[in-house]
């Protein structure tokens, strides 16, 4: 198994220096990693994305997966999950996917300890059409649509997972390629669902790089088993350009639990284990 296998033969679009290669570099390998470790098999791993830059991380993966609508990522992920519990399911969002259109499905996947990865390509901002303020944008962020600056604070996404019950909640960061693809492993391979939300700046519309790179640091000596420490470490950036702030990067927060899935296998017999022989060609004439 090499990264290779994970690669499509598509012509890829994104901006040439796109913080997009390191992410999609990074879950590759991540994946690779993972199959060679027997800890997933390739057939089973299957991915949605929605709409938007990010969602053309769909044609550069090889695996299954399905294109969703704005906004509707999470979903889908869901009924593959639902459907063959032996699934390893991946989401890829944006921001605006994720924290906006998304919020409900986002929260209540939180909430329902849904067993998949969510991976959101946080650029702060709606690129893919021309760069209006998204729900994480700092106040006074200026764009098509907020031509006078955003008046709103930014939502905190760390912090929103925490309080919806999410059971893994990561930060990870595009330059620092090796350590997100480790949050990418210990994402995957939790049991419940798994927020890594991604700082991934924009070349073109929202490039904080330099006020990132001053500011970011590592999780190294936290305890992510206490969740008032996660909060606590969550609520030291706000999303907004504070010139104070301390941006931390890694796991915040990772605790055991059953998942929604695991929870229904207490039912007898469940569905999914059930052996189906369809009649193809008598399903088709009902339909010509």
């Amino acid at each position: 198994m090499k990264i290779q296998d994970f690669q499509t033969k598509e012509i890829n679009t994104w901006c040439l220096g796109c913080y997009n290669f390191m992410l999609l570099n990074a879950i590759q390998n991540a994946l690779v990693d993972l199959v060679k470790e027997n800890k997933i098999k390739k057939k089973n791993i299957v991915m949605a994305s929605g709409i938007g830059c990010h969602a053309k991380i769909f044609d550069y993966i090889n695996i299954n997966g399905f294109y969703s609508l704005h906004g509707r990522v999470i979903p889908p992920c869901i009924g593959m999950k639902v459907g063959n519990p032996e699934l390893t399911v991946i989401g890829f969002g944006g921001d605006g996917d994720t924290y906006a259109e998304g919020m409900a499905h986002f929260i209540h996947a939180c909430r329902y300890n849904n067993d998949l990865t969510m991976v959101v390509h946080n650029n702060k901002t709606f690129a893919l059409t021309t760069g209006q303020a998204s729900p994480t944008s700092e106040k006074g962020f200026i764009s098509g649509s907020t031509p006078f600056g955003k008046l709103e604070e930014p939502i905190n996404p760390i912090a929103l997972a925490l309080v919806s019950g999410a059971t893994f909640v990561a930060r990870g960061y595009t330059n620092e390629k090796d350590h997100l693809k480790e949050l990418f492993k210990k994402a995957i391979m939790h049991k419940g669902f798994a927020l890594v939300d991604v700082l991934q700046p924009c070349l073109i519309y929202n490039n904080p790089k330099e006020y990132l790179e001053e500011r970011i640091y590592k999780l190294d000596n936290h305890d992510s088993s206490n969740y008032e420490e996660a909060l606590k470490k969550a609520h030291e950036w706000n999303y907004s350009l504070d010139e104070s702030a301390k941006i931390p990067i890694g796991v915040f927060y990772k605790i055991n639990k059953p998942s929604f899935e695991e929870k229904r296998e207490t039912l007898k017999d469940p569905w999914y284990k059930v052996k189906r022989e369809v009649d193809w060609e008598k399903m088709i004439k009902q339909f010509q």
